[in-house]
This record gives C-alpha cells, sequence and structure tokens, in this order.
C-alpha cells in the first residue's frame, strides 16, 4: 500500500496512491461510465443554482441535488437507466484504505472545470457516518481544503494531484471540506483541462 500521511485523526492522505499507467487504465474506465451514465448538472435545492461541477455516478446508488434537495436514488435523473456498476479497480482502494468491512453503494464522479468550486460542505446524506468517503483524484491539481465540524472552524489546505487517494473517516468523516481551486494544466492526464474526482460513500447502515 502507499504511505500514507495523517492530516488529522480520521483524514488520511495517500499521495501517488496510483502510478501513471494505473490512473490512465482508470481514466478509460472513467470515460466509459460517463458514456453509460452522461455527466448532468446538479442543482441547489430551493434556489436551483447550478452547480459548477458537473458529475455521474456509478454503482447501486446515486447521489443528485435538486429543487426537491440532496439524495441517494438509484437511476439517473435525465436518462432514468439504472446506474453502471462501480469498477473493480475503485473496489480495490476501498477495500485497502477505507477500513470499513460492508461495500460501497455509491460512486460520485464529479467533473472538475479549470473554473469549477466547491464549497465548504459536510457529507451527511448517508445514514451510517461509521463508513468513511474515499476519495480519488484524477487529472489537474485541486486545493483541497478542510476544517472542523464547525464552519467556522479554522481550515488547513492541501494539494491533491493525479493519482491521490485521500479518506475522510472516523473522527474527522463529518469535517467541513471542499475544493477551493483547479490549478489548470498541471497534468496531461485528460483529454482537456480539469479535474475528475471519484468518491465513494457507503448509503445504508448495514
Amino acid at each position: 500500500m502507499a504511505q500514507s500521511l495523517v492530516l488529522k485523526p480520521g483524514l488520511i492522505y495517500y499521495p501517488g496512491y496510483f502510478d501513471r499507467a494505473a490512473q490512465e487504465r482508470l481514466r478509460d474506465t472513467v470515460r466509459d461510465l460517463v458514456r453509460a451514465a452522461p455527466l448532468f448538472v446538479p442543482t441547489m435545492p430551493g434556489t436551483g443554482k447550478p452547480f459548477s461541477v458537473r458529475m455521474s455516478n456509478c454503482g447501486p446508488l446515486g447521489w443528485v441535488s435538486d429543487k426537491n434537495g440532496y439524495r441517494y436514488q438509484p437511476h439517473h435523473p435525465d436518462t432514468g437507466q439504472p446506474w453502471p456498476p462501480i469498477p473493480e479497480q475503485v473496489l480495490t482502494v476501498w477495500r485497502a484504505c477505507g477500513g470499513y468491512d460492508e461495500p460501497p453503494e455509491a460512486c460520485l464522479i464529479n467533473f472538475y472545470a479549470a473554473d469549477a468550486r466547491m464549497g465548504l460542505h459536510q457529507d451527511k446524506d448517508e445514514e451510517d457516518f461509521a463508513a468513511p468517503i474515499v476519495s480519488i483524484s484524477l487529472g489537474d491539481d485541486g486545493l483541497f481544503r478542510y476544517g472542523g465540524l464547525n464552519r467556522k472552524d479554522p481550515t488547513k489546505s492541501v494539494r491533491l494531484r493525479s493519482g491521490d487517494v485521500l479518506v475522510i473517516g472516523g473522527e474527522s468523516r463529518l469535517v467541513f471540506h471542499g475544493i477551493d481551486r483547479i490549478h489548470s494544466g498541471t497534468s496531461d492526464l485528460l483529454a482537456m483541462p480539469g479535474r475528475v474526482n471519484l468518491t465513494l460513500r457507503r448509503v445504508t447502515k448495514p
């Protein structure tokens, strides 16, 4: 397993988890997933304001956001089709790094263009916070900011690079976190500037 760094209890960073060849295989797999389940633009509940990130999902469940709220559902919001299965290459990361016996039920696929951001937020639409969130980065560097359990807690930042893995679990499972900026042009892995982020989640209690 790649060397890990503890950013804070439960927040574990694995820089360079995937080598270049593994990144290329995963990139190609993600392309196939997005052909089956095209990227869509989620919107904020209530206001309908679009996210700056485009997204899709794979697995039995997928995360969506629209005027009716945040939720997980078994089908694509535009096509109505079931999400494609989570690839084995991704499941292997969950088993190696997640420290949780049950398999993930959702894998979010987020595409950040050069101008995309993700504000500070907590991931709390799941039933069991004992399960971690396991994040995989591909493409351009993203500046990841994380804080504490309250929005106003002090924050720190780490630059996530292509092939990195980050686990958000344990005491840090509900920390506020987000992506402040994309460092466009820092990777040539993708056909266009931007960053792909895969986040594995367990949605229901076993």
